[in-house]
């Protein structure tokens, strides 16, 4: 260890304003919050981490390479995938040492000063693992036999972690067709965390994803039903939505890349349909065709109860020669313009006004949040509003979430908070700095008189807690 080493410090104020009086009211808001349950439920974590509870192998498997948020971030700067020992989409993956690819994980920690990262590892880095130095390239070796050593013992397994980080609940998210061993194994070994999945389509239902040819014979095999046939296909999808439920699921997710939505005569579905599984369909056509399964979807949803969430508005896999090489997932995605007002309106036009029917809708388009997000929340009684998502989850996101949506949807057209990572270990410092920002922003509201302190303290409480339970049905 490097004497000169720098400390590393999780200040007690840390996100709360610098005006001393708003300062005084967030850490008396966050008081009430700080130590509440964690409630997950839309992610991207493995269940088979619960399932077997089997240590995690080392600091670098754990911490670096299921986070595309900081492989991307390296990637930027030139340093090559293969170099961190990230798998391929072949299943290989470079003979790289682990310590090495800490070690240059460590050398280049300083190119995330100030992101959202930073914030998220330190927390992990200080408490959960106790360290009180920088990562750093004199420290890179410190870190790496703590993290790993601790890895190996009985408190820092899959399932230890999961209570000693007070989750009440988590969501993961899987392919209608994963046959849920995973989650199967979890309900059946007598453990009492609770693992819920959540239905993921996009592989049977977007004709341009790269598995949709064998996704789909897949589903047929699975479902025993005709996938080719429009009737049946949407058969396969109810089967499938029945075992997701009965295995716990809540909600189902959408990727798609826009917001379209279609509400199509069913003879015209029909020959879009027959289109789509001739491969004979034109880029058009798959956007259409995404559009009237986001409506088939909904309609499901108001018939089984599972909440729907759409996550649009992302070009996926930009590099393509990352994705050849790599495949889906490797911090390659870019945000696009979404439009709301108009792509949804087929679906609202049907099902808006449906008292059981709930959708929660996500936004990569921060311009939407004011001029569209938030009024159609704001009237639609089906819609709310989730939290600032991926590249705005930072607490300026946060902070404009809440400036652009208060106005037309209030807190209460909010879910709260999900965290949708991957990465484990930071799920409780994702929602420290969720409910800190929110006392922030309520603390803001107090100290101009705008709402009373125990309206705020029953706000934040609402934000951190009860809308994630409610929203997803919990």
């Amino acid at each position: 260890m490097n004497p000169a080493a720098k400390p590393l410090v999780l200040h007690d104020d840390r996100l709360f304003p610098s005006d001393p009086t708003q300062r005084e009211i967030a850490r008396r808001l966050h008081a009430q919050v700080g130590g509440l349950p964690i409630v997950s439920p839309h992610g991207h974590t493995d269940p088979s981490w619960w399932a077997g509870d089997a240590p995690f192998a080392n600091a670098t498997e754990l911490l670096l390479v299921p986070d595309h948020y900081i492989f991307r971030m390296l990637y930027s700067q030139g340093i090559g995938l293969d170099a961190l020992g990230i798998p391929r989409a072949d299943g290989s993956r470079a003979e790289v040492d682990p310590r090495e690819a800490w070690r240059l994980f460590a050398r280049n920690v300083h190119l995330f000063r100030g992101t959202p990262s930073s914030m998220w590892l330190d927390h992990v880095f200080h408490e959960v693992f106790g360290l009180r130095t920088r990562l750093g390239a004199d420290s890179a070796d410190h870190y790496y036999d703590t993290i790993t050593d601790a890895l190996q013992t009985d408190a820092y397994r899959p399932r230890a972690l999961f209570e000693r980080f007070d989750i009440e609940v988590i969501a993961t998210t899987e392919s209608p067709l994963d046959p849920l061993v995973h989650h199967r194994a979890i309900r059946d070994s007598g453990w009492r965390g609770r693992v819920l999945t959540a239905y993921r389509p996009d592989p049977v239902i977007d004709p341009e994803h790269e598995q949709f040819p064998s996704a789909l014979e897949r589903f047929g095999e699975i479902t025993g039903e005709n996938v080719y046939d429009w009737d049946g296909y949407l058969r396969a999808h109810r089967q499938r939505r029945a075992f997701f439920a009965a295995m716990g699921a809540t909600s189902t997710d959408h990727g798609h890349p826009s917001c379209t939505t279609a509400d199509l005569p069913p003879a015209q579905a029909r020959a879009l349909f027959a289109r789509i599984v001739t491969g004979k369909f034109t880029p058009q056509d798959a956007e259409a065709f995404r559009g009237q399964m986001l409506t088939e979807m909904a309609a499901m949803s108001l018939d089984d109860g599972l909440v729907m969430q759409i996550h649009p508005g992302c070009f996926r896999n930009h590099n393509r020669a990352l994705f050849e090489r790599y495949g889906r997932d490797k911090g390659a995605d870019i945000p696009m313009r979404t439009d709301y007002v108009h792509a949804l309106k087929p679906l609202l036009d049907r099902f808006g006004n449906e008292p059981a029917f709930r959708l929660i809708l996500f936004t990569l388009d921060e311009s939407a949040y004011a001029r569209e997000l938030a009024p159609l929340a704001g009237h639609w009684p089906c819609l709310f509003l989730g939290p600032a998502w991926w590249f705005h989850d930072a607490p300026e996101g946060m902070w404009r979430f809440r400036e652009q949506t208060l106005a037309s949807a209030g807190f209460y057209n909010t879910i709260g908070f999900n965290d949708d990572t991957r990465a484990f270990l930071s799920i409780p410092a994702r929602h420290d700095v969720a409910r800190r920002i929110d006392c922030a922003v309520l603390a803001k509201l107090v100290a101009e008189h705008r709402i009373d302190e125990d309206e705020a303290a029953e706000v934040a409480i609402d934000l951190a807690y009860r809308l994630p339970r409610e929203a997803y049905r919990l």
